[in-house]
């Protein structure tokens, strides 16, 4: 029997589906998995994932759209430029047209991932 996916893995499975030049936040997330109030830990789990190729940890921002884990990219602007290459705007650290390029989880996604 297959042991059940840890929430990191559940937090990657779910930022995998994140369409290119969108975004969400670590709320969206939690809200997502059935934890509302572990929106610091999909944080954690963002904070390893940037070695994780296939994880695009870039499109997770925070619940304002700024860019609160830019320092886990390697390079200051590393995230914001990853970003930019998909079409998303961003002006001193914050999305612009957020609610343009917020893609919700809840909405979206069928149930259970």
């Amino acid at each position: 029997m297959a042991e059940e996916p840890n929430f990191f893995e559940r937090v990657y499975e779910v930022v995998k589906h994140i369409p290119l030049g969108r975004v969400t936040s670590y709320g969206a997330i939690a809200r997502y998995l059935g934890a509302a109030k572990s929106a610091r830990m999909v944080g954690w789990a963002m904070n390893k994932a940037h070695d994780l190729e296939e994880v695009p940890a870039q499109r997770v921002v925070n619940r304002l759209g700024l860019l609160t884990g830019k320092h886990h990219f390697g390079g200051s602007n590393a995230m914001q430029q990853l970003l930019e290459d998909e079409g998303v705007e961003i002006k001193a650290n914050q999305i612009q047209n957020f609610e343009k390029v917020f893609w919700d989880p809840n909405n979206e996604l069928d149930r259970p991932l």
